[in-house]
């Protein structure tokens, strides 16, 4: 079988498909970076920082994962504290805070891409879930007015409620495959970052396909990836495939 390319992937060749919420399906990745920036703000976090230490991550994760690249330790705590800065829980409490502050002042919509892809998915009666580290997912699907388009969503609460490592953990991909009723050799994973890359391929799916929104086209790849897009507007029917070459699909 030929190798999977941008050039010659379709959609329906595949029994469904399961999608990163943030910065794949939304740019709410634009946001939580900003939360991110805001939350640690007196340790100079840079764009860097968030691509490599929270990008996808289960938040505590980010937070204690960035917080111990400064070479700093807080107690755990519990998802319970208040908003603050005295435990890993109450700083990402307090990012989450700052996140739907955001959210509800600006708003969100779908990338115009994306948007495409899901009327094509829904026109071939592809199935299709959202897998998502963020326990914000519902309600930025409603906010995207994307609440009714996916079959399953698989996000931070019910990873939590399920007891599911966080990625680059496959658990929460083959949990959306199972809902979805789908073979994961059948199954097309979609994620912008790292850790959600490294997921689906540990996952072992049919093909993991990469946005890049800036992390950058040789870190997806080496991540796993099969072919990395910078946009889905590029999978369309008829669309341009120059950039086949550019990602490493030629």
């Amino acid at each position: 079988m030929d190798r999977v390319t941008a050039s010659n992937f379709t959609w329906t060749d595949y029994a469904g498909a399961l999608f990163d919420l943030d910065g794949v399906i939304t740019p709410t990745a634009e946001i939580h970076e900003y939360a991110w920036g805001e939350l640690f703000a007196a340790y100079d976090f840079t764009q860097a920082d968030y691509l490599h230490h929270v990008d996808g991550k289960p938040r505590y994760d980010g937070v204690r994962d960035f917080l111990a690249s400064r070479g700093v330790t807080l107690a755990e705590g519990t998802p319970h504290d208040a908003p603050g800065d005295d435990s890993v829980c109450a700083m990402g409490n307090r990012k989450n805070e700052l996140f739907n502050v955001i959210l509800r002042r600006d708003g969100i919509a779908a990338y115009a891409g994306s948007q495409a892809t899901l009327d094509l998915l829904a026109e071939a009666d592809v199935p299709s879930a959202i897998v998502s580290s963020s326990k914000n997912a519902v309600p930025v699907l409603a906010a995207a007015g994307l609440s009714d388009r996916f079959d399953v969503v698989v996000d931070g609460i019910v990873a939590a409620a399920e007891g599911l490592a966080g990625k680059p953990a496959p658990d929460g991909y083959l949990l959306g495959a199972e809902r979805l009723g789908v073979d994961p050799a059948r199954t097309v994973v979609i994620e912008d970052a790292k850790s959600g890359i490294a997921a689906g391929k540990a996952g072992h799916f049919a093909v993991v396909i990469g946005v890049d929104r800036g992390a950058g086209v040789d870190a997806l790849l080496h991540s796993g990836a099969t072919f990395v897009v910078s946009d889905l507007n590029e999978l369309l029917p008829h669309a341009d495939h120059d950039a086949a070459v550019r990602n490493g699909a030629a």
